[in-house]
């Protein structure tokens, strides 16, 4: 028996009147002192949230450690999930999405309405501080931009989910409706959580789907405080459920659980193809968004302000970014020297900062987010010097901070770019999810497009050039799932997803929205009402 979800008149009362409420309310709440607790200057979340409630674990001794990117100590400690938790999740949002889906978009709209307004005014502050110690997000770039892109990408489906025709259209003798896929396990990365959390949970509940969220166990405060948020908004219980925990006791049950109608993943190459396969199975849909080596191609009539853009975009984020432009070409002849020295004065010109320093710059760096990643990134860099690369900047030495003082125990490393790479080294084929740069040269514009092509990758990449027409026409022969002209990023309404390896989801906007969609035709007779209504 599937339990009831509709609003009853005191819950319809409590969403007409949230949004005048939080903004008055800027203390902690109660909610928030039972579920996490200072020890030893260590956060501790020991619940997961399951069925509307933080309940707590059926395991209660295990704990995964959040480090401080900043100084490689521990930070935070969150409780290790089981499959038992899993399931139970499961099992909540199962019996939720029959009701769920029943209810009009407009009622789900108020929920999601009230789950923004929450989270900008009890939560965001917060998220970002903790971004600046889980992810090593520098504190301007933690507030301005990571933990903005959770209540961005909300506006934005709020903005235009009204306009959506294709929940329900007439298409020659048939009614074509697209309806809730069911129970949708979302598997989001550490890299950028708050974005893709929200581009995971936020169409799939707005399209009737209930949600168990998995978020990385490298970034998981912020998750526990948009759950604390869903809680504060009133959800009905489980549609949306919260298991923080491993892969083999949360993400591969999501993808082999006969429940389970949908995975959404974000995360490396690897992992994506074992979700598809574990998938597979039970033949439910697997949509994934993987990973990257793109490529700028800088033609030669480039001006130095754009290709400055396109050698900053490797800093973003410290290059811990799927689609960063890890790999400039650059034409051979009278301007290369002039773009090498470009690029190095812009690597050159970025601090490598401690995230909580305030004073931080908009091309400065924070920390890479764990000890693996650090480890990860100086492998490459070594490889690179190994196989022949010129080391242009930057390389293994411990950063030069300048006028801030960095732990040495803290996972720093210094932006650091390639010249003489040729296409079929290490470093300008492997993603390498930090602050490296491969420059390779080119002869002809056939050649450029070639070396762009030549990668098992499709996610990105850039055109960068004065003559629109012409970068056009270059990214129309670009195998990848977007292409910048002269600028580095896209808007929240494009859609975002990639070629070959890079997977086969498409995220953001309509396109973000009809991956958590089914289509239904329901075929009308010769005398049907709304066929009459239609020809008129």
């Amino acid at each position: 028996m599937s339990m009831r979800l509709s609003p009853t008149k005191s819950q319809w009362a409590h969403l007409k009147n949230i949004i005048q409420r939080v903004q008055q309310e800027r203390t902690t709440t109660s909610l928030q002192q039972q579920r996490y607790y200072n020890h030893s200057s260590d956060i501790v979340y020991d619940q997961q949230f399951i069925n509307g409630s933080f309940v707590p674990s059926t395991n209660t001794s295990l704990f995964l450690t959040v480090s401080d990117s900043n100084t490689g100590r521990p930070y935070a400690s969150v409780i290790r999930g089981t499959k038992e938790d899993t399931v139970k999740a499961i099992g909540a949002a199962s019996n939720a999405f029959h009701d769920w889906s029943s209810l009009a978009l407009s009622e789900r709209k108020q929920y999601v309405r009230a789950l923004l307004e929450i989270y900008v005014k009890r939560k965001k502050e917060t998220v970002a501080q903790h971004l600046q110690h889980e992810l090593g997000a520098p504190a301007k770039f933690a507030r301005n931009v990571q933990s903005s892109m959770f209540d961005l990408n909300l506006q934005e489906y709020l903005d235009w989910i009204d306009d959506y025709e294709g929940f329900s259209r007439i298409q020659d003798n048939a009614l074509i409706r697209r309806e809730s896929i069911g129970v949708v396990g979302a598997i989001t990365p550490w890299n950028w959580p708050l974005h893709q959390l929200a581009l995971k949970m936020i169409p799939a509940l707005l399209a009737g789907c209930t949600v168990i969220l998995k978020p990385s166990e490298v970034t998981p405060l912020n998750a526990f405080l948009v759950t604390e948020a869903v809680q504060e908004a009133n959800f009905p219980p489980g549609v949306f459920n919260m298991i923080c925990g491993t892969g083999p006791e949360t993400a591969e049950i999501l993808a082999t659980h006969p429940k389970v109608d949908m995975v959404s993943f974000t995360g490396s190459t690897a992992i994506g193809a074992k979700l598809h396969e574990l998938g597979g199975a039970s033949l439910k849909r697997v949509r994934t968004e993987l990973g990257g080596k793109s490529a700028s191609i800088i033609l030669d009539d480039a001006t130095e302000a754009q290709i400055r853009k396109m050698a900053g975009d490797i800093l973003e984020n410290s290059g811990q970014t799927c689609s960063a432009l890890t790999r400039m070409l650059i034409p051979r002849g009278e301007r290369q020297d002039e773009i090498i020295a470009i690029v190095k004065d812009v690597l050159e010109s970025s601090r490598v900062v401690d995230a909580t320093d305030p004073t931080a710059r908009r091309n400065d760096i924070g920390p890479l987010s764990s000890a693996s990643q650090l480890e990860r990134v100086k492998k490459y860099i070594s490889i690179g010097i190994e196989e022949g690369a010129t080391l242009l900047t930057g390389g293994l030495e411990f950063p030069d901070s300048g006028n801030t003082n960095l732990d040495p125990h803290g996972y720093f490393v210094r932006p650091t770019a390639f010249v003489n790479v040729t296409n079929n080294m290490t470093i300008a084929r492997e993603e390498i999810f930090g602050p490296v740069l491969s420059i390779l040269s080119y002869e002809t514009l056939e050649e450029a497009i070639r070396i762009a092509n030549d990668t098992q990758f499709g996610l990105s990449n850039a055109v960068v050039g004065e003559d629109e027409d012409r970068c056009i026409r270059v990214a129309e022969q670009l195998r990848s799932g977007q292409v910048h002209i002269n600028k580095t990023f896209g808007s929240l309404r494009t859609p975002f997803g990639g070629y070959k390896q890079s997977g086969d989801g498409r995220e953001q906007g309509v396109y973000g929205l009809e991956e958590f969609l089914q289509i239904k035709a329901i075929n009308l007779p010769p005398s049907s009402k709304r066929l009459k209504e239609k020809n008129k």
